[in-house]
């Protein structure tokens, strides 16, 4: 069994996006600029039997809806001019199940927004490339009263942004 370091490179599968609702439309803030690292295991037939580490951060000025006004309203929500990064960090990792040589990997870890740290669960969808890089993805439902991020008004309060979002993302990381 191999313990490998890798990063989040700059391949251009790899995207974080933030999407919800509204009383007009739904709406999707997405980036390709984020970094992370995580350490896996690796056995025979390109098997993954652990995920000891994984992080990842969010720069968050880097979100973009293609609608500045749209934009604006979230950086202001999420407290930008005093936290600039969305972070996760596991805590602890279970390699749950393999299905056609893709794993779930359930984590365990602190998620950060606007300063606000909870407990997460975090499934990723990860296989093995043949080049050795781990392609991963998944998603995570959040309510952003739950991080004290209160939802976006705009119009004069005509247009309202639901609680729920969802942070979705996919990553191919590196050996570093």
């Amino acid at each position: 069994m191999a313990q490998s370091h890798f990063k989040i490179g700059t391949s251009k599968i790899n995207e974080m996006k933030i999407s919800g609702t509204s009383t007009f439309h739904d709406w999707t803030m997405k980036t390709a600029v984020f970094s992370g690292k995580a350490t896996f295991n690796t056995g025979a037939e390109n098997q993954i039997t652990k995920l000891s580490a994984i992080a990842f951060n969010l720069p968050v000025l880097t979100l973009k809806s293609g609608q500045k006004k749209l934009d604006k309203n979230a950086y202001k929500a999420l407290r930008t001019d005093q936290f600039k990064e969305i972070l996760y960090k596991q805590v602890s990792a279970e390699v749950m199940s393999v299905n056609n040589s893709k794993f779930h990997i359930k984590t365990a870890g602190k998620l950060t927004i606007a300063g606000v740290t909870k407990d997460a669960v975090i499934d990723l969808y990860c296989f093995i490339n043949k080049d050795g890089s781990i392609s991963c993805d998944g998603n995570y439902p959040i309510n952003m009263s739950d991080y004290n991020v209160t939802a976006p008004i705009f119009m004069g309060g005509v247009m309202k942004t639901g609680d729920a979002i969802k942070l979705e993302f996919s990553f191919l990381f590196e050996k570093s």
